[in-house]
């Protein structure tokens, strides 16, 4: 017997693989969509990069609706994303496109989902940015989908949002992830300001068990000094 489900969008990227980790060592059912499978998964959803947005909901949300048989989701985390740097000058379109489908599609698709599949009082739990707070004129389309993530946190956490009573709404905003790939390019960094992993996964599995959860909507900056991390509540 597990303690509940949850399903995690992103679960083959680096955090997201360990959200499904710490998830199933801890004996909950887990999916995973990504663009790619998860063996350690109980589930996964496959998502066709070359579909379009409407059509990566639909098909979403049928392959849930089938493997779910009628049960509910503890959670829906989105840990999916990227980032892409530029400005105006060049490939602000291409550039801004594909943010827009890493993360601005990924976390709508979660908010359906979580719409209509998360029990009473579940968890929808969102990936934003730190530096998407003001301006970023280096990665202009990174900081436009990240402000978006933040502008739907805080719309589906309002009255008649359509997700289910007492759904928290929360978003993380991360400055720098302790990934392998953020060390192979920014290996003389201080990693000691980079958050790591798994501190991000027992934060999801703690709201997702109704323990240390913030009020909904909230938009929390992930700092970290010294190796250590603490959530700030964004203005």
């Amino acid at each position: 017997m597990n303690n509940g489900k949850v399903l995690i969008y992103g679960g083959r990227g680096a955090l997201g693989a360990t959200c499904v980790q710490h998830f199933k060592n801890n004996n909950w059912w887990v999916g995973c969509i990504d663009l790619t499978e998860n063996a350690s998964a109980d589930l996964n959803i496959i998502v066709n990069r070359d579909d379009d947005w409407v059509s990566q909901e639909q098909s979403v949300l049928s392959k849930v609706e089938s493997s779910l048989n009628g049960e509910k989701l503890d959670a829906v985390i989105c840990v999916a994303g990227g980032w892409a740097g530029g400005n105006a000058k060049n490939n602000l379109a291409k550039n801004s496109d594909l943010m827009w489908k890493q993360s601005v599609w990924s976390s709508a698709i979660s908010a359906t989902v979580g719409a209509n599949h998360l029990k009473a009082g579940g968890l929808l739990a969102l990936t934003g940015a730190n530096p998407a707070l003001s301006a970023t004129p280096g990665m202009i389309g990174y900081g436009m989908a990240k402000a978006a993530v933040h502008q739907l946190t805080k719309s589906l956490a309002g009255k008649d949002s359509g997700l289910p009573n007492d759904s928290l709404v929360v978003s993380i905003l991360p400055v720098t992830l302790d990934t392998p790939m953020n060390r192979k390019w920014m290996p003389d960094a201080d990693f000691g300001t980079w958050t790591p992993l798994e501190f991000v996964a027992d934060l999801f599995h703690k709201w997702t068990k109704g323990e240390e959860r913030p009020s909904s909507g909230s938009l929390l900056k992930l700092i970290t000094a010294d190796s250590k991390t603490e959530l700030v509540l964004a203005e």
